[in-house]
C-alpha cells in the first residue's frame, strides 16, 4: 500500500498551485494523509477529487468551512497499522513523550504545523512523521512531502522528498 503524507499546503496564500510531483504522487497513492492548514476549501476539494482515499484534519489556519468538513484528529487502520493525523503537537522538545501519552493506541502519527520535516520514534514505539510543507519552506532549505509503503503490517520505505527551489 502506497502512502503520501503532506501538510501545510496553505493554498492559495503561500502558493497558487500544488507542485506537479505532489500531484503525481497523489494519483499513485492508495492513501493520502494531510495534516492540516489547507486554508481554502478549494484545496480540500482538489484532494478529495484526486485521492483514492483521503485522511485529513483541520489546522490552526483553517476557518469554519474547513472545520465543518474535517476533524481535529483522524484515525485509520492500514493493513493492521494504526495511523493518526493531527495538525499540532507542540514544541519539539518533549514531543515524543507527549504524543506517546496522548495517542497510546497508535503506531504512526502524522502531524504538521511547523513546516519542519520530522521522523522519530517515541520510547513506546510510536513513529512520528511530519512531512513539512510542499508550498512554504519557511526557514527550511526546501519544500517537502513524504511517501511511504505499508506491507505486511509494517511501515517501510519512508522517504522525504525535496522539491526544487523556485528560480
Amino acid at each position: 500500500m502506497r502512502l503520501l503524507l503532506t501538510s501545510d499546503t496553505h493554498l492559495p496564500k503561500r502558493a497558487r498551485r500544488l507542485p506537479g510531483s505532489l500531484l503525481t504522487e497523489m494519483d499513485a497513492a492508495d492513501i493520502v494523509f494531510h495534516a492540516g492548514d489547507w486554508v481554502d476549501t478549494a484545496a480540500l476539494d482538489l484532494f478529495e477529487a484526486r485521492a483514492r482515499r483521503l485522511v485529513g484534519v483541520f489546522g490552526n489556519n483553517d476557518g469554519p468551512e474547513l472545520r465543518a468538513r474535517l476533524d481535529e484528529v483522524a484515525r485509520v487502520e492500514c493493513e493492521g497499522l494504526r495511523f493518526g493525523v493531527v495538525h499540532e503537537t507542540g514544541a519539539a522538545q518533549g514531543r515524543e513523550g507527549r504524543c506517546a501519552a496522548r495517542f497510546p493506541d497508535l503506531d504512526v502519527l502524522v502531524f504538521g504545523h511547523s513546516h519542519i520535516p520530522w521522523d522519530t520514534t517515541a520510547p513506546n514505539g510510536l513513529r512520528l512523521l511530519n512531512p513539512g510543507s510542499p508550498t512554504d519552506r519557511r526557514r527550511e532549505p526546501y519544500c517537502t512531502y513524504m511517501t511511504a509503503e505499508v506491507s505486511g503490517g509494517r511501515l517501510m520505505d519512508v522517504r522525504l522528498h525535496r522539491l526544487p527551489r523556485p528560480a
